[in-house]
């Protein structure tokens, strides 16, 4: 039996198909967070989707060297700033914890940064919060469950694969209009349609580099949460880093489902698979009340901070299966042909302080 002929897999079908049997078809906004957050069958309310027995693998998972190096930048980052002595230092969607713990541990190589840090961790999955639990067991950590929730304080911040799982809102261009895509049903399946043309306000500057027919995707809450990380940093200081797969503007149906590592069909199996979208970089960006680097590719980002060097540093106490893994690795990492461009990463920082190591304005 597959996931999506579970039990669990079709109670959410039925949740899907009752609501929209009530209130017409949903938005690709309302599918998308349903399926990831429905308290008893949403993908990360009920379990814990990453790593080889889950859907999907992060970056910090692959190789310790990621969160080594991210961990560098930001402590370099505290230091270019006057290290303040009181500071938060937060992530997004933090996963297993395992960037964290990275980050935490190479910190403490440098003087006062670890010592001068308030953790914070934005998660609202319990199951992730148990796993965060126990990579940090040795940290004092605080949960919240909303990015406005952080201190009114300098920040130092990351969000890895995080916003590229905040559920989007898909509009096909129609003349000088958009058509909304919605999810309906039909028979007991799950179906697309579009509703009638309309102009939509925020996608007015997208006439002037779309055709009919384009469809373009906008998450609503994305500006608010950058503006929420984006406020404290330029109000007391700080940085942040953002590390996620898209482009600088979105074109496009980009929204894509893992399940166990497999593409499927986003639609075929509600809370079966993750369900994530291209991060659309420049309404991100837009949204920033502090200053922002170029948008650069990932590898060019970890190259710049030193992870070949680094690489063959850890190589040296390693053979058989266990280099081979090692190689494959930093090349996942890095190279144009895995995750070196396909992921991007924008610095976050106060208007006068200089960018994060490994990016530029």
């Amino acid at each position: 039996m597959s996931s999506a002929d579970a039990p669990g897999m079709r109670g959410l079908r039925e949740v899907l198909q009752e609501r929209i049997a009530l209130e017409g078809p949903i938005s690709v906004a309302d599918y998308m967070g349903t399926c990831l957050m429905h308290p008893e069958f949403g993908v990360y309310a009920a379990r814990d989707p990453l790593g080889a027995a889950g859907d999907f693998t992060t970056a910090p998972e692959i190789s310790q060297m990621f969160g080594e190096l991210v961990g560098l930048a930001l402590a370099h980052a505290w230091m270019d700033q006057g290290r303040p002595g009181a500071f938060t230092l937060a992530e997004l969607g933090p996963g297993r914890g395992t960037l964290m713990a990275d980050i935490l541990r190479v910190g403490a190589r440098v003087p006062g940064f670890v010592e001068a840090a308030h953790v914070v961790l934005v998660e609202v999955s319990p199951v992730l919060r148990a796993r965060q639990r126990e990579a940090l067991s040795g940290h004092s950590v605080t949960w919240i469950d909303r990015v406005e929730e952080l201190p009114q304080a300098p920040l130092w911040l990351v969000a890895n694969e995080f916003f590229d799982a905040l559920p989007v809102r898909q509009f096909q261009r129609s003349g000088a209009g958009w058509c909304e895509v919605r999810i309906g049903a039909a028979e007991g399946v799950l179906t697309r349609g579009l509703a009638g043309e309309a102009p939509v306000e925020a996608l007015a500057h997208r006439l002037e580099d779309t055709r009919d027919g384009d469809i373009v995707e906008i998450a609503p809450a994305l500006p608010g949460i950058a503006a929420a990380v984006g406020q404290r940093i330029a109000d007391h200081g700080g940085a942040g880093l953002v590390v996620d797969y898209g482009d600088w503007r979105s074109l496009g149906d980009t929204l894509q489902a893992l399940e166990r590592h497999e593409r499927v069909d986003p639609l075929a199996g509600p809370g079966a698979a993750d369900l994530t979208a291209h991060v659309d970089f420049e309404a991100l960006a837009s949204a920033l009340p502090c200053a922002h680097t170029r948008l650069t590719p990932q590898g060019v980002f970890l190259e710049r901070l030193g992870i070949t060097a680094r690489a063959q540093q850890l190589a040296q106490g390693l053979s058989g299966a266990d280099l081979e893994s090692h190689v494959a690795a930093h090349r996942r990492l890095t190279h144009p042909e895995e995750m070196g461009t396909v992921f991007k990463v924008l610095g976050l920082m106060p208007r006068a302080a200089p960018p994060v190591p490994g990016l530029e304005t």
